[in-house]
């Protein structure tokens, strides 16, 4: 919900301009702050977005123009002579511009994001400015808002019947996954809003089998920006590699607006963040710094990675100090792997060998080279970035907390409690997770063999039970192996990590 997330920004505010007078910007609101745009032609737009190397906000950082192009060169336009043909292309083997889609990916799945939802929620017109001015460019009036949140949806509603414009808003499942390309035109298109298992470019099939047009909330407002600025007066702001502002989530709380360039410890002091023995940047899928790394980045794709750290989606998340890194490592780890579609062995079998690696060195049992091991197995295997994603937040965690992890190697433990300060989703109660009942259990080992992601047998063969929500893919298999368990010993139980599975 916006009403609980706060907004500021640090130097001269563009896509937060206004929101210090309303708390929405309607209609005429935002005419009034930002004026009417003019939508410029197709090459002039990407002309614009390569001037000031546009990327995507929501976390690829994938060029802007590239995907024009890549979406114009699938499509038939009126005024289009042979020479712009691919090498043995007919014109008449091109879609026509009216069928092109133009997606605004909504969809925060990460619990800790929340700058998609402020946009649509208090600016949802500079949104809409930027899809249609790509609509216009590309020769097409089709727009559809993807939006997770219920406040959101309502916003862009009243937004699009303020400008009478034939866009629809479609309401996707909240779920880490839900935001990724393929599982946003798949929950359009009607389908399992799943990654698809094989790799298909949104702009050559997307919405309805359409080229498609498919980027971040932020990225179609930074659009609007753009237009509106123009790129001279759009890169006075940030570096010269990389222009512009941005917005980041911190703590899942706060949402700022500042240039690139801007040092991650003047946005931390800024949002009163304590010293912090962590700082997770990109989200889930990011990576930790620690505070050397801190206090040495910069808010930018290569300040970043020369402290071995990404921006992403714009996500920072500090740990707080008294709770264990650790045990909040494996925290999110567990509700990851409860997040995953389960349509690839990197998912089904290797994120929970991660959690099991995680629960032994957080019991002293095991080593970071379990974890670097299991983490490392599936990676680019996966039928999408999921279990990539999830070893980089995990082998990141390796070498960010090395004095914890050392205490729970040799010490049996760091003393501190999980607090789960890093944020998932509030459990509505349908969550549930695999229990065993040690008085009846005798040791059959079936449930191991129905559910392997989920049960391991011990060297003396009893059932080892990964701490992690039960997967919406597994209900099944373990409804069954609640059923077949020859001494009744196995149950579901009410799940703590928020995670959406259902009993």
């Amino acid at each position: 919900m916006t009403s609980t997330v706060t907004v500021s920004g640090i130097g001269g505010p563009r896509l937060t301009l206004g929101f210090d007078r309303f708390d929405r910007l309607d209609i005429d609101r935002h005419l009034a702050v930002h004026g009417k745009l003019r939508a410029p032609g197709l090459d002039d737009l990407v002309r614009m977005a390569e001037q000031v190397d546009m990327r995507g906000r929501g976390g690829a950082g994938f060029p802007f123009a590239r995907k024009l192009m890549a979406v114009a060169a699938r499509i038939r336009h009126p005024t289009a002579d042979q020479t712009a043909l691919l090498p043995g292309e007919r014109a008449d083997e091109r879609g026509s511009s009216e069928n092109v889609v133009v997606v605004v990916n909504g969809a925060e799945g990460e619990p800790g994001s929340s700058k998609d939802k402020v946009l649509l929620g208090r600016a949802p017109h500079l949104v809409l400015d930027g899809a249609q001015i790509a609509a216009s460019a590309l020769g097409t009036q089709r727009i559809v808002v993807a939006v997770e949140d219920d406040e959101a949806a309502r916003s862009v509603r009243a937004a699009i019947s303020e400008r009478r414009m034939p866009a629809r808003v479609v309401r996707l499942t909240e779920r880490f996954i839900s935001g990724e390309s393929g599982a946003v035109v798949r929950a359009i298109n009607g389908e399992i809003p799943i990654p698809p298992g094989v790799k298909v470019r949104a702009s050559d099939s997307g919405v309805d089998g359409f080229p498609t047009l498919l980027s971040n909330t932020e990225t179609f407002a930074q659009l609007a920006v753009l237009v509106s600025l123009g790129p001279d007066l759009y890169a006075s702001a940030g570096t010269e590699e990389e222009p512009g502002t941005t917005l980041l989530t911190i703590g899942g709380t706060q949402v700022v607006e500042a240039p690139y360039g801007t040092p991650l410890q003047t946005v931390l002091d800024h949002c009163k963040v304590p010293p912090s023995p962590g700082v997770l940047v990109g989200g889930y899928h990011g990576m930790w710094l620690d505070p050397a790394g801190v206090s040495r980045a910069l808010l930018s794709r290569a300040g970043m990675r020369r402290v071995g750290g990404t921006v992403g989606a714009g996500i920072i998340l500090p740990l707080t100090q008294g709770t264990c890194p650790l045990g909040e490592v494996t925290r999110i780890a567990s509700y990851l792997a409860a997040q995953s579609a389960g349509q690839c062995g990197p998912c089904r079998l290797g994120l929970p060998d991660v959690v099991r690696s995680l629960n032994a060195l957080t019991e002293g049992a095991g080593t970071v080279e379990d974890v670097r091991r299991a983490a490392g197995v599936g990676r680019g295997r996966g039928a999408c970035t999921h279990p990539d994603g999830t070893a980089r937040f995990v082998l990141s965690a390796m070498e960010a907390f090395g004095a914890d992890i050392d205490a729970h190697r040799w010490g049996g433990g760091c003393g501190l409690s999980t607090y789960g300060v890093l944020p998932l989703p509030v459990p509505d109660g349908s969550e549930g997770r695999v229990a065993i009942d040690w008085s009846r259990c005798d040791g059959h080992g079936l449930c191991a063999y129905l559910v392997p992601e989920l049960i391991q047998l011990d060297r003396y063969g009893f059932p080892v039970v990964l701490g992690t929500d039960i997967p919406a893919w597994l209900e099944k298999d373990v409804q069954k192996a609640v059923a077949m368990c020859p001494a009744l010993a196995l149950r579901v139980v009410d799940g703590v990590s928020g995670a959406t599975s259902r009993r």
